[in-house]
């Protein structure tokens, strides 16, 4: 989940002054906070798409009904499976090995029954959204057939399997759904839910996280003027002194357990990395900074938020063989797979 509001809960703020923009660090990955179909490539078409049957929705997911936010404002009714079919297929690349769709599926079906609870879009007269900075990324069946092209068929009899084949599964704490949160690729490891948002969730805490090379842009970099870099400050009010040369401009940069930048100081402000990543609009809070000639260039790695299942790490595992309930269980730290919630 590529970052979605997953809590409305209070964080530990680190800039004062900083200006209300940083706050969508706090959004949902969709997940969310990330919106991690949007951070996946389009694949192409195999070049022998092969036509498979459309499995038919499970007994628990076919059952029920979601009021659900469309784009222009209004509400529509829309099976439980139907929408899960298609969050997955905007989340996730459906080239993915089918266990990590299945482990997404369940995500998104759990993330969807949280939100239920929360009530968030009752005043809308809906209980999910398909915007991913709120909710969860949705395509329609149109939309994704378009996108796949010669892969559309067996590509949507893919994702139905994965949704159906996890008729009703939920990953649960105390017997309620989990903020199934999901991002798309780490630096190795995942991160504690307190790092990123001021609150420590037992289930959402560092895990080992398998994804390398392979990763689309795994390794990229943003590259700044000082100009750009002080008009940023300036824009989010965050009362730096940038008075010196740019090469003292950053200083005291300091790492949480995972690898990703805890906080560093711009001109004497403090930024926590999350800030950090969206003030200067990078992939993650895992980077470094240099500058030389007056420029300062962030090299980051992964992409998304870092907290929960890595979609690309989800993948790795699949491949080298384990199963979704497998994947879930890495992820979430002690929470428990059971029938509805």
């Amino acid at each position: 989940m590529r970052n979605f509001t997953l809590w409305r809960g209070a964080r530990r703020p680190l800039v004062t002054g900083l200006a209300l923009g940083l706050a969508v660090m706090l959004l949902p990955l969709a997940a969310l906070g990330d919106d991690p179909g949007a951070e996946m490539p389009v694949l192409p078409p195999s070049p022998t798409p092969v036509a498979e049957p459309t499995p038919s929705p499970g007994e628990w997911d076919g059952g029920r009904t979601l009021r659900v936010l469309q784009t222009d404002g209004t509400a529509a009714d829309m099976a439980l499976a139907d929408y899960l079919w298609g969050v997955v297929a905007a989340e996730m690349p459906a080239s993915f090995h089918p266990e990590a769709l299945r482990a997404q599926a369940v995500c998104a079906r759990t993330y969807s029954l949280w939100k239920l609870r929360a009530g968030s879009h009752g005043e809308d007269g809906a209980d999910i959204c398909t915007d991913s900075s709120c909710c969860q990324a949705y395509i329609s069946p149109e939309d994704a057939a378009q996108r796949w092209a010669d892969d559309a068929q067996a590509f949507s009899s893919k994702i139905a399997a994965a949704v159906a084949d996890t008729d009703g599964q939920v990953l649960t704490w105390e017997g309620a759904p989990i903020q199934a949160v999901f991002f798309s690729s780490a630096a190795g490891y995942t991160a504690d839910a307190e790092e990123v948002w001021g609150r420590s969730l037992p289930y959402l805490v560092p895990v080992d996280s398998p994804e390398g090379e392979e990763v689309p842009n795994y390794h990229s970099t943003v590259t700044l003027t000082a100009d750009e870099v002080r008009k940023l400050a300036e824009g989010a009010g965050l009362g730096a002194d940038l008075s010196g040369e740019p090469s003292t401009w950053f200083q005291n940069l300091t790492r949480t357990a995972s690898g990703r930048v805890a906080s560093v100081e711009l001109g004497g402000a403090a930024l926590s990395g999350g800030a950090a990543r969206g003030l200067f609009s990078l992939r993650s809070a895992c980077f470094d900074v240099t500058e030389a000639d007056g420029s300062f260039t962030f090299s980051v790695t992964g992409y998304g938020h870092g907290v929960g299942m890595s979609q690309y790490g989800a993948n790795a595992m699949a491949k080298a063989g384990s199963g979704w309930r497998e994947i879930l269980e890495h992820y979430y730290t002690g929470a428990q797979l059971q029938t509805g919630a």
